[in-house]
């Protein structure tokens, strides 16, 4: 029972993945974070290790330190002021009918992954990768078992979603089988 109005979109830049939600999607008082940006009607959400994700040149030895041990994770959320096919113009973007339930869920996945401690909203860490965006703590332990498209992958099966998080820790493992969603729906 999918709504026509409940949709999720996956981006990938072939390395890495972010889930994106309609800002009409997200229910008042869930990823509170998503307020500091009134202007955006979409919204992406991408988890990574603390260190290599925001550095401007991350470079072989953060990548390495990144994946040898658990690292602690941020979760980078971008606004985004168009379409998601027409902000991320050199990524693929895949579009995905959700259910209503399967939103609310994924909603809530998301909203659970920005580590807020005892306070409402997450304080950001840093400035993000794009004019409108901003690194925040987040849940979880990056490694090499699990990467952003590992949480990628778990977002889309709190969803719903027929997606196997074992073996997305490479962008194009995930992405075969969010194409393979696209085609079924």
């Amino acid at each position: 029972d999918v709504a026509a109005e409940a949709a999720v979109w996956v981006m990938s830049n072939g390395w890495h993945s972010e889930v994106i939600l309609r800002r009409a999607d997200i229910p008042s008082g869930r990823i509170p974070e998503t307020g500091t940006y009134p202007e955006a009607q979409y919204f992406a959400f991408g988890w990574g290790d603390a260190r290599y994700y925001p550095a401007r040149s991350p470079g072989l030895e953060l990548a390495i330190k990144a994946i040898a041990t658990p690292t602690p994770a941020v979760m980078h959320l971008t606004a985004i002021p168009t379409t998601p096919a027409r902000y991320y113009l050199e990524a693929e973007v895949v579009h995905l009918p959700i259910s209503t339930p399967g939103l609310k869920a994924l909603v809530q996945y998301i909203h659970d992954s920005f580590q807020r401690g005892e306070d409402k909203q997450a304080s950001k860490t840093g400035p993000g990768l794009y004019r409108h965006s901003g690194f925040y703590p987040a849940t979880g332990r990056f490694h090499l078992f699990n990467t952003c498209n590992t949480w990628t992958a778990r977002a889309l099966r709190a969803a719903g979603l027929e997606i196997k998080a074992t073996g997305t820790t490479h962008a194009e493992a995930l992405m075969q089988q969010v194409r393979g969603l696209d085609q079924a729906a």
